[in-house]
């Protein structure tokens, strides 16, 4: 049994796995988003301080939801982070399509393909039912 502090609230839970808070918290928490969500679906223009001052939801917790990919604005929104490898903006998740592609290749080209197998020639079996005796005393 894992006994934890929430983050949030600071009670004590049983924490499983995820982010260290309680189920309260957590539900508290997954409202909140959808309230957000819905903010952005019916203001597409809003930048990121007007969505967390309507939602009364702090702009870090706003940045955590797009860099997880639950959030994702527009094109043409206002809304954008840097990419954590090369720093070009994007709409959401932590890296840009150049750079996830490039991680892509590295990760493929560092692992060592499978060599093919070269399977030698079998011997030749003798032509003929002959059989074949050891000179043998006994």
């Amino acid at each position: 049994m894992n006994v934890r502090n929430c983050k949030k609230c600071g009670k004590l839970f049983n924490h499983i796995m995820g982010m260290p808070i309680c189920p309260a918290c957590k539900d508290a928490l997954e409202k909140s988003f959808q309230e957000v969500k819905k903010y952005i679906r019916e203001n597409r223009m809003a930048d990121i301080m007007e969505v967390a001052e309507a939602c009364e939801v702090e702009v870090s917790q706003i940045k955590q939801w797009i860099r997880e990919d639950r959030l994702e604005f527009t094109e043409d929104s206002p809304v954008k982070l840097p990419c954590e490898n090369c720093g070009q903006m994007i709409r959401s998740g932590k890296y840009c399509e150049k750079c996830k592609r490039d991680m892509a290749n590295n990760l493929s080209s560092a692992i060592e393909k499978p060599k093919k197998v070269i399977e030698q020639p079998k011997k030749s079996q003798p032509t003929g039912n002959k059989m074949r005796f050891l000179d043998r005393d006994v």
